[in-house]
């Protein structure tokens, strides 16, 4: 019987052409003798791998296959796809709608992430995190857009569209979570899940108000969901009230056995993050971090507000709030650049997953990757090629070095927070710089644009730091200014997610008593 093959046997001309890439000096009457060796490996071995059945993740609850929504039925352009699967009649999360950022596979729905490199792939698989919130009782309505491949601080690349901020639609929601966010903020889902690489969940949580938790690298399983780069990625909990985002972390998180690499083997989660939500924190040292404030991109409104919620939050507690000192976080955003340009260029062309990691990889949507790579590359936005064309300078001309020196450097970032940390619970800072900018204007030329996006790219001076050591970090809404939200940013000690939720907590508590107190002259 006629057997597909797994892999056609490379041509002596393709074998020369690798050979003159990498660059081996291989003789021309050598190669005849390489490609029958590599021929009898192909038959024999990878032939065999291609017929083994795949393992999957699980899919346990029943779904239709959704649809995509007219522009009436989508508010601020932030749903990316629409349905309704209802998870177990009962547990934490029933009676809850959810929003999945649309990085995440849920099975028998579409999965773009923001790209036209992944037009018309469907999912086999159900997330983790997807499985966890359905068995927790949730109700999925929907996958909520994100940007171009995740990639982006503003909320402009998507293919589906640019996502409007709930409060003025002329104004960016942020990204890459910008449709988790503005669904959210909007009323129009009570929780929804975010990505976060260097700011992708709490800089539109910041620029829509809502509360946004990027939990301690690790926390919570990335399983099924498609990767930017491995030592950066974190997935967490976005709603209008930290009660909600602790109910959905406690869902979330965990061990997922062996399928995920970046979580500790030892990890064991005995935490119920809502039981630990009583506002008193009087016994708690809030440290404002200086260099998150003042920095060449802050507005001034914006660091005066969140200075004055900090100082609010610690004479409403009882809370000592001193000014605290971490001279490196200035180092964190090039450090976090250094590690991205090259992680996530490689992440690219090994189809979006990277390897010599024992994580699960979903073959299905490798393979999808791979064709969108061939046929759409091109269709990538401006800020994806920039970064690309950077990375595969750096790694053709310098073999990873700058790379490998940002992780060494971002060890020595983690220390010096764990270092301050020691003395004070948690670290206080605005979320963002500034308030959400207008969008860029439509067609502008290749240079203008690229100067907006290096300006929005500012933003993430704060955020980006926690990504590289991995510390939890939640924001806040810390009141407004013109009308546009202004974000607070509470960071702790790794693993130590109750202290920022209380934190959080308390703040949101005195807020609600006290609306009447205008936070900013």
């Amino acid at each position: 019987m006629f057997k597909e093959p797994a892999i056609r046997v490379p041509s002596l001309v393709r074998l020369r052409e690798i050979a003159q890439d990498t660059g081996l000096d291989v003789p021309e009457s050598d190669l005849r003798s390489y490609q029958e060796a590599i021929s009898t490996i192909l038959a024999d071995t990878y032939q065999r791998l291609y017929e083994l059945p795949d393992p999957k993740l699980p899919v346990k609850y029943p779904r239709t296959p959704g649809y995509r929504p007219s522009p009436e039925d989508n508010p601020y352009n932030a749903w990316f796809w629409r349905c309704n699967i209802q998870g177990a009649s009962r547990g934490k999360l029933h009676g809850k709608t959810v929003a999945i950022k649309d990085n995440t596979c849920i099975a028998g729905l579409p999965l773009m992430n923001g790209s036209r490199l992944l037009e018309g792939f469907i999912s086999d698989t159900d997330a983790t995190v997807v499985t966890r919130i359905l068995d927790a009782g949730g109700r999925i309505i929907g996958k909520a857009a994100c940007e171009n491949l995740s990639y982006d601080a503003g909320s402009f690349t998507s293919v589906t569209g640019p996502v409007l901020n709930p409060y003025n639609c002329k104004r960016m929601a942020y990204g890459s979570s910008s449709g988790s966010a503005a669904l959210v903020a909007g009323g129009h889902v009570d929780m929804a899940l975010g990505g976060d690489q260097g700011g992708s969940i709490r800089m539109p949580a910041a620029a829509c108000g809502i509360v946004g938790l990027k939990p301690t690298y690790g926390l919570v399983p990335y399983t099924g969901i498609m990767q930017m780069e491995f030592t950066l990625d974190h997935v967490g909990p976005m709603a209008r009230t930290v009660y909600d985002t602790a109910l959905m972390l406690e869902v979330i998180a965990g061990l997922d056995g062996d399928l995920d690499p970046r979580q500790p083997r030892d990890l064991y989660i005995d935490e119920t993050y809502t039981s630990k939500l009583s506002g008193e924190i009087s016994h708690l040292k809030l440290g404002i971090l200086k260099e998150g404030f003042g920095l060449f991109s802050s507005e001034p409104d914006v660091d005066k507000l969140v200075r004055k919620a900090a100082d609010h939050l610690g004479s409403a507690s009882g809370a000592l709030v001193e000014d605290v000192s971490v001279a490196m976080h200035y180092e964190g955003a090039s450090i976090l650049q250094g590690i991205c340009a090259e992680g996530v260029t490689r992440a690219i062309f090994e189809a979006g997953f990277g390897t010599s990691s024992k994580m699960y990889y979903d073959r299905t949507l490798h393979e999808a990757f791979s064709r969108g790579l061939k046929t759409h590359l091109n269709d990538l936005p401006i800020t994806i090629k920039k970064d690309i064309l950077l990375g595969r300078f750096l790694l053709t001309e310098y073999n990873g070095i700058f790379y490998s020196k940002s992780q060494n450097l971002g060890r020595e970032l983690c220390r010096a927070y764990d270092k301050v940390l020691e003395d004070y619970d948690v670290l206080l800072m605005p979320t963002i710089p500034k308030k959400a900018q207008s969008f860029p204007p439509v067609k502008p030329s290749i240079a203008d644009y690229l100067r907006k996006v290096s300006y929005i790219g500012f933003i993430t001076f704060n955020t980006a730091p926690f990504n590289v050591t991995g510390h939890p970090a939640l924001s806040i809404n810390a009141g407004f200014s013109d009308g546009l939200p202004v974000g607070m940013m509470i960071v702790g000690r790794k693993f130590d997610e109750a202290t920022v939720l209380n934190v959080a907590y308390a703040y949101e508590k005195i807020r609600h008593a006290e609306d009447n107190i205008c936070l900013i002259e």
